[in-house]
């Protein structure tokens, strides 16, 4: 399975010597970060010929661990483990930290018996300087404690923002249904690359000179399209004037 995953995050490279198998390169395997010239080197990974039968071994905890009888892990301290034993060992010639985060999903899901609607990998990725800071950490010696109480706190983070995220979908699905045929197509369109943001939104919230940009209307039809989607209950305003910035109004939904 491992080996068809990595086969689908490297398609298409032609940099990688070993697609598909693990990796067999004679030059140490390093988790570097940083720009070129200024890289950090966070840990080094065991040589390519104990890959094979470290390998082995982890595969092989993580199938025992997989019982859901009252002695197995917690879903998060398992998950969490198998991520850092996986990112230790560095099996692959790059994909790594993909198909590491693949492994922590793939652990969840099995520890609740079901698929987990959660955006653990997109939430490692928003703090993957403390991420590799808690990689270093914990590869420095054996206690694993404070690697995961950090992924324990993603894993929570991760949660949240899928509760918000659905919530955001939702409330967008109602607003576009209250709206149609009663904007314009300028609107409309706005209005869905507001949407595009997320949850987040413009970061400082939409302007006039943003409308005008996204549809290319004048400065007075502007005013009226923002003034109408105000009263009708899309945008919210805030300031006055060339200062005032709207935002999607998705408590009324």
């Amino acid at each position: 399975m491992l080996f068809r995953w990595h086969r689908m995050v490297a398609s298409g490279r032609r940099d990688l010597g070993d697609i598909g198998i693990y990796r067999t390169s004679k030059e140490p395997m390093q988790v570097v970060s940083g720009r070129i010239g200024a890289q950090k080197v966070h840990f080094e990974a065991p040589p390519s010929k104990q890959v094979p039968s470290e390998m082995k071994r982890f595969i092989s905890w993580f199938n025992q661990t997989v019982s859901q009888s009252a002695e197995s892990l917690p879903a998060i301290t398992r998950a969490g483990i198998a991520h850092l034993y996986f990112e230790s060992i560095h099996p692959f010639e790059d994909g790594n930290s993909r198909i590491g985060r693949a492994i922590a999903e793939k652990a969840m899901a099995q520890s609740f018996g079901q698929p987990q609607f959660v955006a653990l990998a997109t939430t490692i990725l928003a703090h993957q300087k403390s991420y590799y800071e808690a990689l270093e950490k914990a590869n420095r010696g054996t206690d694993v404690t404070a690697w995961l109480t950090w992924f324990a706190d993603i894993a929570l983070e991760a949660q949240r923002r899928t509760i918000t995220q659905v919530e955001f979908l939702i409330a967008k699905t109602k607003i576009l249904d209250r709206l149609r045929g009663r904007i314009n197509d300028r609107q409309q369109k706005a209005l869905l690359r507001m949407f595009r943001e997320g949850p987040d939104g413009f970061e400082g919230g939409l302007s006039a000179s943003n409308y005008s940009t996204i549809t290319g209307a004048s400065p007075a039809t502007t005013t009226r399209d923002l003034t109408d989607l105000t009263e009708k209950g899309a945008l919210v305003r805030t300031g006055e004037r060339k200062h005032a910035r709207y935002a999607l109004d998705l408590a009324r939904g």
